[in-house]
């Protein structure tokens, strides 16, 4: 009887997997458009047919350097917020104070400043 069911249960899952396909391969020839643009490749905002060597943004890199800091950070932190000893309150103390440290440096620095 179980093995009855399980070729019910493959020619079932076959059959909807076949409707899907088909239904995909229909629908996606008639959103199709071959022009240029479809063709070439897109590489997050750059112009495809341009000089290669552009100068990249030094802000740009800097902000993702100082959000990846910050979202390392809260993955550090996590684990002691559950700590109710003074052992993990104290190192996010410590650790809060590094990190506002280095905020000040930079902001001196003039990372944040857009030129």
């Amino acid at each position: 009887m179980i093995f009855y069911w399980g070729f019910i249960y493959f020619f079932f899952v076959l059959g909807v997997g076949g409707i899907f396909l088909g239904l995909a391969l229909t629908l996606g020839r008639r959103a199709r458009t071959v022009g240029w643009e479809t063709l070439s490749a897109y590489e997050c905002g750059f112009q495809p047919m341009c000089n290669v060597r552009i100068p990249f943004s030094l802000q740009f890199y800097l902000v993702a350097i100082i959000f990846l800091l910050f979202d390392i950070e809260l993955v550090l932190i996590l684990p002691y917020l559950s700590d109710s000893e003074s052992y993990g309150t104290v190192f996010i103390f410590l650790f809060f104070l590094v990190l506002l440290l280095g905020l000040i440096h930079e902001s001196n620095e003039g990372s944040f400043e857009w030129r």
